[in-house]
Protein backbone atom coordinates (compact mmCIF):
# COMPACT_ATOMS: atom_id res chain seq x y z
CA UNK A 1 0.00 0.00 0.00
CA UNK A 2 1.26 3.36 -0.70
CA UNK A 3 1.25 6.74 1.40
CA UNK A 4 -2.09 8.63 -0.31
CA UNK A 5 -4.44 6.55 2.71
CA UNK A 6 -2.20 8.58 5.34
CA UNK A 7 -1.73 11.27 3.44
CA UNK A 8 -5.06 12.13 3.13
CA UNK A 9 -6.02 11.11 6.85
CA UNK A 10 -3.35 13.97 7.66
CA UNK A 11 -4.88 16.49 5.11
CA UNK A 12 -8.36 15.97 5.75
CA UNK A 13 -7.64 16.49 9.60
CA UNK A 14 -5.82 19.33 8.81
CA UNK A 15 -8.97 21.28 6.68
CA UNK A 16 -10.86 19.94 9.29
CA UNK A 17 -8.96 21.86 12.24
CA UNK A 18 -7.28 24.35 11.05
CA UNK A 19 -8.81 28.49 11.43
CA UNK A 20 -6.57 29.13 8.59
CA UNK A 21 -7.26 28.87 4.61
CA UNK A 22 -4.46 25.85 3.48
CA UNK A 23 -2.54 26.14 0.38
CA UNK A 24 -1.34 22.90 -0.88
CA UNK A 25 1.87 23.86 -0.11
CA UNK A 26 0.81 24.63 3.00
CA UNK A 27 -0.33 21.03 3.40
CA UNK A 28 2.62 19.42 1.53
CA UNK A 29 5.02 21.70 4.27
CA UNK A 30 3.26 19.47 7.42
CA UNK A 31 2.92 16.20 5.39
CA UNK A 32 6.65 16.70 4.33
CA UNK A 33 6.26 16.12 1.01
CA UNK A 34 5.33 17.91 -1.94
CA UNK A 35 2.96 20.12 -3.47
CA UNK A 36 2.70 17.98 -6.60
CA UNK A 37 2.20 15.14 -4.32
CA UNK A 38 -0.56 16.62 -2.34
CA UNK A 39 -2.52 17.90 -4.99
CA UNK A 40 -2.47 14.35 -6.73
CA UNK A 41 -4.56 13.39 -3.46
CA UNK A 42 -6.44 16.39 -2.91
CA UNK A 43 -7.82 15.47 -6.38
CA UNK A 44 -8.95 12.11 -5.28
CA UNK A 45 -10.51 13.49 -2.47
CA UNK A 46 -12.42 15.79 -4.68
CA UNK A 47 -13.59 13.22 -6.82
CA UNK A 48 -14.10 11.11 -4.34
CA UNK A 49 -16.78 14.37 -2.84
CA UNK A 50 -15.12 13.96 0.38
CA UNK A 51 -13.46 17.52 -0.05
CA UNK A 52 -14.42 20.89 -2.22
CA UNK A 53 -13.01 24.06 -2.93
CA UNK A 54 -14.50 27.18 -4.18
CA UNK A 55 -13.74 28.96 -7.77
CA UNK A 56 -11.96 31.68 -7.04
CA UNK A 57 -10.98 31.03 -3.61
CA UNK A 58 -7.82 29.43 -2.31
CA UNK A 59 -8.47 27.15 0.10
CA UNK A 60 -10.56 23.55 0.76
CA UNK A 61 -13.32 22.48 3.07
CA UNK A 62 -14.76 18.95 4.16
CA UNK A 63 -17.88 17.96 2.30
CA UNK A 64 -19.16 16.42 5.39
CA UNK A 65 -19.00 16.51 8.96
CA UNK A 66 -15.69 14.47 10.06
CA UNK A 67 -17.98 12.19 12.26
CA UNK A 68 -19.80 11.23 8.18
CA UNK A 69 -16.45 10.14 6.46
CA UNK A 70 -15.51 6.93 7.64
CA UNK A 71 -11.91 6.14 7.21
CA UNK A 72 -13.19 2.89 4.37
CA UNK A 73 -14.60 5.97 2.12
CA UNK A 74 -11.32 7.50 2.30
CA UNK A 75 -9.53 4.21 1.63
CA UNK A 76 -11.66 3.90 -1.31
CA UNK A 77 -10.84 6.97 -2.87
CA UNK A 78 -7.07 7.51 -2.13
CA UNK A 79 -6.59 3.58 -3.40
CA UNK A 80 -9.52 4.34 -6.42
CA UNK A 81 -10.85 0.98 -5.62
CA UNK A 82 -14.27 -0.14 -4.69
CA UNK A 83 -13.27 -2.86 -2.58
CA UNK A 84 -10.39 -4.34 -0.57
CA UNK A 85 -7.87 -6.30 -1.92
CA UNK A 86 -4.91 -7.05 -0.16
CA UNK A 87 -3.53 -10.44 -1.27
CA UNK A 88 -2.44 -11.15 -4.63
CA UNK A 89 -2.22 -14.56 -5.57
CA UNK A 90 0.29 -15.46 -8.34
CA UNK A 91 -1.33 -16.37 -11.58
CA UNK A 92 1.31 -18.42 -12.79
CA UNK A 93 0.93 -21.37 -10.32
CA UNK A 94 1.88 -24.80 -11.04
CA UNK A 95 -1.40 -27.12 -11.44
CA UNK A 96 0.62 -30.23 -11.99
CA UNK A 97 2.33 -29.73 -8.35
CA UNK A 98 0.42 -30.70 -5.08
CA UNK A 99 0.79 -27.73 -3.47
CA UNK A 100 0.18 -26.21 -6.67
CA UNK A 101 -3.61 -27.54 -7.13
CA UNK A 102 -4.57 -26.46 -4.00
CA UNK A 103 -3.36 -23.79 -2.89
CA UNK A 104 -5.13 -21.23 -3.47
CA UNK A 105 -8.47 -22.93 -2.79
CA UNK A 106 -6.36 -22.90 0.87
CA UNK A 107 -5.62 -19.27 1.04
CA UNK A 108 -8.44 -17.62 -0.47
CA UNK A 109 -10.94 -18.22 2.74
CA UNK A 110 -8.28 -16.74 5.06
CA UNK A 111 -7.84 -13.47 2.84
CA UNK A 112 -11.25 -13.16 2.40
CA UNK A 113 -12.05 -13.37 6.14
CA UNK A 114 -9.03 -10.86 6.65
CA UNK A 115 -10.39 -8.13 3.93
CA UNK A 116 -13.52 -8.28 5.06
CA UNK A 117 -12.88 -7.49 8.94
CA UNK A 118 -10.26 -4.74 7.71
CA UNK A 119 -13.68 -3.24 5.57
CA UNK A 120 -15.44 -3.86 8.26
CA UNK A 121 -13.08 -2.13 10.92
CA UNK A 122 -12.43 0.98 8.26
CA UNK A 123 -16.13 1.54 7.83
CA UNK A 124 -17.19 1.68 11.66
CA UNK A 125 -14.36 4.51 12.42
CA UNK A 126 -14.33 7.94 10.98
CA UNK A 127 -11.86 10.82 10.55
CA UNK A 128 -13.75 12.07 14.32
CA UNK A 129 -11.91 9.66 15.56
CA UNK A 130 -8.32 10.12 14.05
CA UNK A 131 -8.84 13.59 14.97
CA UNK A 132 -9.90 12.66 18.50
CA UNK A 133 -7.34 10.66 18.70
CA UNK A 134 -5.03 13.80 17.56
CA UNK A 135 -6.27 15.59 20.64
CA UNK A 136 -5.39 13.31 22.89
CA UNK A 137 -1.95 12.45 21.79
CA UNK A 138 -1.34 15.99 21.82
CA UNK A 139 -2.72 16.53 25.50
CA UNK A 140 -4.97 19.06 24.13
CA UNK A 141 -9.06 19.89 24.46
CA UNK A 142 -10.70 19.67 21.41
CA UNK A 143 -12.60 23.14 20.86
Amino acid sequence: MDTKFTVALHILTMISESKQILSSQALAESVGTNASYIRKVIALLKNADLIQSQQGRSGYQLSKSPKQISLLEIYFATQEISEISLFQIPSNINKDCPVGQHIEEAMVPIFSHLEKHLEEELSDQTLDDVIDNLYKTAKKTRI
